[in-house]
């Protein structure tokens, strides 16, 4: 079995699924080397620009409300990551605006679309926690600005963004953490968001610079978790555990640590690495992506070895 980072892998960029309202625009781009030499994935499902100037022509205050609802530029870390260690990557490019793959196809606030579909029987019961905050499938307010759409959205836009964003996407991630899995014996998705600074829980403390989440364990093999910490306390920067961000529908779908699939999320503050304005790349970037380097390599030792302990690891041992 080859070890991590032992090979550089060259890897043709995948594009899958579309925007809405932007013709020949993918809804992602997936970088996959092959063969993978990490047993590693960074998903960014929350950076996408690809605005159709439909979208923005519906919103309220769009110059104001679409860079909201961005991870601004967690696409670049992610990008900058996967060259230096050879993680897959996978990037939505569709606006988390149009649609949120973070969250499941029937977390829908259906006021948004004048009440259920005809079919009643076909139509999930409720709508989840997260739609009835204004953050579901499609957001639909703010805090601080409200309502963002001047009219509502239809049924057949609705399932037209779910058959072309959030399907092709889940299918595309499932698919290249089974296909590492297969070979390393494990997978682990780093589901890579930013967020705004945090406030310090308690006066005289500082906020947590990164989140770790892992759904409280059911996501993530402990001793990986424990491992992303030590990376964190080495750098003497500073972290959380699934406060305020325990991981969302991305870990909750793709996760299954009995079946070697580990998953979870890292939230940065985008002070970290974005300018004072928050808009653009600023001069903690490099310092940025330096950190996640250096955790991927360590996450990536303990997976595969994580995987060449396991029942799937040492069948494919004895098949090679």
């Amino acid at each position: 079995m080859q070890h991590p980072g032992e090979q550089t892998a060259d890897s043709v960029p995948i594009h899958g699924g579309s925007v809405p309202g932007n013709p020949g625009v993918p809804a992602f781009t997936l970088k996959l080397p092959d063969p993978s030499p990490i047993p590693v994935v960074i998903a960014v499902p929350h950076a996408g620009r690809a605005y159709a100037k439909s979208l923005l022509d519906r919103m309220r205050h769009p110059a104001f409300s679409a860079p909201r609802l961005e991870d601004r530029y967690a696409d670049l870390l992610g990008e900058a990551v996967t060259r230096e260690t050879g993680a897959a990557l996978l990037v939505a490019h569709a606006p988390r605006a149009m649609l949120d793959l973070n969250r499941a196809s029937d977390d829908v606030d259906w006021e948004m679309l004048g009440g259920r579909p005809p079919d009643a029987s076909a139509a999930p019961s409720g709508f989840g926690r997260r739609a009835r905050s204004g953050l579901g499938l499609v957001p639909r307010r703010l805090p601080g600005l409200g309502e963002l759409w001047k009219r509502r959205l239809d049924h057949g836009e609705l399932n037209e963004r779910i058959a072309s964003i959030h399907q092709p996407y889940h299918r595309a991630l499932a698919d290249t953490m089974a296909a590492i899995r297969d070979r390393w014996g494990a997978a682990l998705l780093i589901d890579l968001h930013s967020m705004p600074p945090l406030s310090a829980r308690s006066p005289g403390e500082a906020a947590p610079e990164f989140v770790i989440g892992d759904r409280f364990g059911a996501s993530c093999d402990g001793g990986v978790v424990a491992s992303a910490f030590s990376v964190f306390a080495e750098s003497a920067r500073r972290v959380s555990h699934n406060r305020p961000y325990a991981g969302g529908y991305v870990l909750e779908r793709h996760a299954s640590r009995h079946e070697g699939l580990h998953c979870i999320q890292l939230e940065i503050d985008r002070t970290c690495y974005l300018d004072s304005r928050m808009a653009e790349p600023g001069p903690g970037f490099a310092a940025t992506v330096e950190l996640v380097v250096g955790l991927v390599r360590r996450l990536a030792v303990d997976v595969a070895d994580m995987g060449r302990t396991s029942d799937r690891g040492r069948w494919r041992a004895a098949a090679e």
